[in-house]
């Protein structure tokens, strides 16, 4: 409650308003919390469920985990990040947020996760390649570049080379 006073006919009135009353909810603004943790601790199984039900390939995943990160809400994964190393370059891949869990910046912690590991390896550039989040990944400072003008390691990547179509954007950062 507030004081609010109002002055009537030279009186000063005190009322009391219900500041809750006032406010109408718009949205929810409580985030629903969730922790990032590596891949190599969390079964295989369990994330190549997760990236199978997104439409994301499995094939080519690498046998180790440890440039992966997931997301968790109580025991359960909730979403996936991973890079590849071609020194000095990465390529970001395999970012999926279950459709129960989105919006709720997920898919920008772990992304910022593997950035950070990225520049903690003396990564300089990362690229990626999209068929649906050109527009996202662009908000996180990804720029379109050609094909023509990605490194020769990245183009030799199983992602590049054969598994992502070539209809795919691919996309940019320089790591600062």
């Amino acid at each position: 409650m507030l004081k609010n006073q109002q002055k009537t006919t030279g009186i000063v009135v005190n009322r009391e308003v219900n500041v809750a009353k006032l406010i109408k909810p718009i949205t929810n603004i409580m985030q629903e919390s969730f922790e990032i943790l590596p891949a190599d601790r969390i079964e295989r199984v369990q994330v190549t469920r997760l990236l199978m039900e997104e439409k994301l390939a499995v094939e080519d995943l690498p046998s180790s985990l440890s440039n992966f990160v997931v997301s968790g809400d109580s025991g359960e994964i909730t979403g996936i990040a991973g890079f590849e190393v071609y020194n000095p370059y990465g390529l970001l891949r395999s970012v999926a947020v279950k459709p129960s869990h989105r919006n709720k910046n997920i898919a920008g912690a772990l992304v910022h996760s593997i950035e950070a590991a990225a520049k903690a390896k003396g990564l300089t550039e990362m690229y990626l390649l999209t068929e649906t989040a050109s527009g996202y990944f662009a908000k996180k400072g990804y720029g379109a570049v050609s094909r023509e003008d990605v490194p020769e390691a990245i183009k030799q990547s199983s992602e590049f080379s054969h598994v992502c179509p070539m209809s795919a954007v691919v996309m940019k950062k320089i790591l600062f």
